[in-house]
């Protein structure tokens, strides 16, 4: 290993090759420009700060030490991945952007991508079927998942953990252990975690002991042995019954931002007979203070922001989040009912619950990375007495969709489900687009969903669902803003669907959902459209009444430009179809298909969805 110090220009990268000669001077110094340039592009385009600035020297020791992509890097969520991307020849320029990378791993953007990702806990299982396919195979490589501590609560981790440990067939799990999921991970596993894992409490002098003993040969040796030492004695002394007893390798913990001592665990790693545990602890944020010191998630996806101040560039004073609303609305629910407990699986941040949280601790449950088990037990405490208010992201409902339908609908409970950024998302890409639990919820028996277009409408469905006798009530938001004048008022006695004109010039309809469809008929109404405006707040059940009225029509318009085509917009048309329509039918929805990263107006114009195409095509 060269004993001269290289700067490497990282734009200049184009394969992992070069991390594997460079000497400790040269590899500290591009692990800090690969930070600086994170920091910098986040702050430009916006993503997944903390994650990424926690893994730099993690990956940088992964590419040393693995040959990828014929060894297999399986991250995930996959949204740490910005230095694999860099080391891997891809610029961080226009991230999440349509023109752009994506930011989280995709195959069709570089053969060192051999899995994708975007929800959590998916890496082991997709792990184990690599395995299963190589040894069949009679092939011969390495099949490394990393996951975080908060990923490895899952059910999903537990099922796969279960299955490896039952079959001859190597792999390197490495669990990066930053005590931090988004929010800070809950519940057992987590605790077993921060006792395993270094002691937080004492940070600050690990780092200047560290760095002391550092400055010279012989300090970096002691500082090493007294670092072994340390880790036997903990392992001595703390049970570590969860992987001895799977039958794994347990190694570590190792310090995470510790390029040598990576490079020797994995070679260790690399020799064990059989599948091996690899625990590193990091720091989630490393590098720029405001994310290292951030408790709450702040940090872990942003949007463009100021380096110096950490301030959003782009502020809205006048404007307010439907998340936001719903929170506050969802504060004033538990106060007027004891019987209300809230449910979250791990976004109590991300959905703005604090309030309830900091005010009804023993009432509000987060559950962590765990989708499946807040559903079931949402459901259960239903039966036992409480109403269950869960809020959930319409992109991780997904995974729950079996527990919905057996362990709640089919018991006929009582439920406020609150579906959090429904519809199109923007840069988060594919993996996360709100679109379809319109279409899916549909085939659930007696589910009710709704999707409010004004903050008056919100608060009216919101306390509607929290009455006894109305089983589940879902109700879809996205995450935008509205003027926040709109916010006054109280709660209102909602209809199905509402006519915001009713004109007999024209024997024709459009019906339009969310406020974005408000948006669509204000701006017809603005341009002399002398047709009936309906806005749908309910989208399952249909109204049979307002059904009957509008199949009279001779054309009718569908707006949803929260859901696809296969959601409100199919349902309405075989209801009219079962009634004889016999009219002309024009259908404005999300098309059936995986939509991929831009921003939300880029996403509606590619799909004609935005309100000046519309708008011309219905007058």
């Amino acid at each position: 290993m060269s004993k001269k110090v290289e700067h490497i220009d990282i734009k200049s990268i184009k394969d992992p090759s070069v991390v594997k000669t460079l000497n400790r001077e040269s590899l500290k110094l591009l692990c800090e420009d690969i930070r600086q340039e994170i920091i910098r592009a986040t702050s430009e385009f916006g993503g997944h700060l903390s994650s990424n600035l926690g893994v730099v020297e993690l990956t940088v020791a992964l590419h040393r030490n693995f040959d990828f992509p014929k060894d297999k890097l399986i991250l995930d969520v996959s949204h740490q991945s910005y230095t694999h991307k860099i080391l891997t020849g891809r610029s961080l320029e226009n991230l999440n952007s349509k023109d752009g990378v994506s930011g989280f791993m995709r195959m069709d953007e570089s053969e060192y991508d051999c899995y994708e990702s975007g929800h959590s806990s998916t890496s082991l299982s997709a792990a184990e079927g690599f395995a299963i396919a190589r040894d069949i195979k009679k092939e011969d490589f390495y099949i490394v998942p990393v996951i975080g501590d908060g990923s490895l609560v899952n059910g999903l981790s537990f099922e796969a953990l279960n299955h490896i440990a039952g079959r001859f067939g190597k792999m390197i799990i490495v669990i990066n252990d930053n005590d931090m999921s988004i929010s800070r991970p809950v519940g057992g596993l987590g605790k077993f975690f921060r006792r395993i894992s270094t002691a937080r409490g004492y940070n600050s002098f690990k780092e200047r002991y560290k760095n002391t003993l550092e400055k010279n040969a012989v300090g970096r040796w002691f500082y090493r042995f007294s670092y072994a030492i340390k880790n036997g004695i903990k392992r001595i002394l703390v049970p570590l019954t969860l992987f001895d007893n799977l039958g794994f390798t347990y190694m570590g913990p190792y310090d995470g931002h510790d390029i040598k001592m990576l490079d020797k665990a994995f070679k260790r790693a690399k020799n064990a007979t059989k599948t091996v545990i690899m625990h590193v602890y990091t720091t989630k944020g490393k590098g720029y203070e405001p994310a290292e010191k951030d408790k709450t998630g702040y940090w872990h996806g942003v949007t463009p922001f100021d380096v110096e101040t950490g301030d959003p560039k782009i502020q809205h004073p006048d404007f307010c989040s439907w998340p936001h609303l719903v929170g506050d609305i969802v504060k004033m629910e538990m106060e007027k009912h004891d019987d209300a407990l809230l449910i979250c699986p791990g976004m109590a941040k991300g959905s703005h619950l604090e309030g309830s949280f900091e005010s009804y601790p023993d009432r509000c449950v987060d559950v962590g990375i765990a989708e499946e088990h807040a559903l079931t037990m949402a459901g259960a405490s239903n039966l036992a007495g409480m109403h269950p208010i869960v809020c959930v992201y319409s992109t991780f409902l997904q995974r729950a969709y079996d527990e919905l339908l057996h362990d709640c609908a089919r018991m006929n409970v009582d439920m406020t489900l609150l579906i959090d950024r429904a519809g199109l998302v923007g840069k988060d890409g594919e993996t996360h687009m709100g679109i379809y639990d319109e279409a899916y919820l549909k085939s659930i028996p007696g589910t009710k969903l709704y999707m409010p277009s004004t903050p008056q409408e919100m608060r009216g469905v919101i306390d509607y669902s929290m009455e006894k006798g109305h089983g589940i009530v879902g109700i879809r938001y996205p995450h935008t803003l509205f003027k926040c004048k709109e916010n006054d008022g109280s709660g209102i006695q909602v209809k199905p669907w509402v006519n915001l004109q009713n004109v007999k010039k024209r024997n024709e309809v459009v019906i339009a959902v969310g406020p974005k469809g408000r948006e669509l008929l204000y701006a017809l109404s603005e341009n002399g459209y002398d047709g009936q405006l309906t806005i749908a707040i309910r989208l399952l059940p249909l109204p049979e009444k307002e059904i009957d009225e509008i199949v009279k029509m001779d054309k009718i318009y569908i707006y949803d430009s929260y859901g696809t085509e296969k959601g409100f917009a199919e349902s309405l048309s075989a209801a009219l179809m079962n009634k004889g329509f016999k009219g002309t039918l024009k259908v404005f929805a999300v098309p059936n298909t995986y939509v991929q990263h831009a921003t939300i107006s880029e996403q509606e114009k590619e799909f004609g969805l935005d309100i000046e195409s519309v708008t011309k095509q219905i007058l």
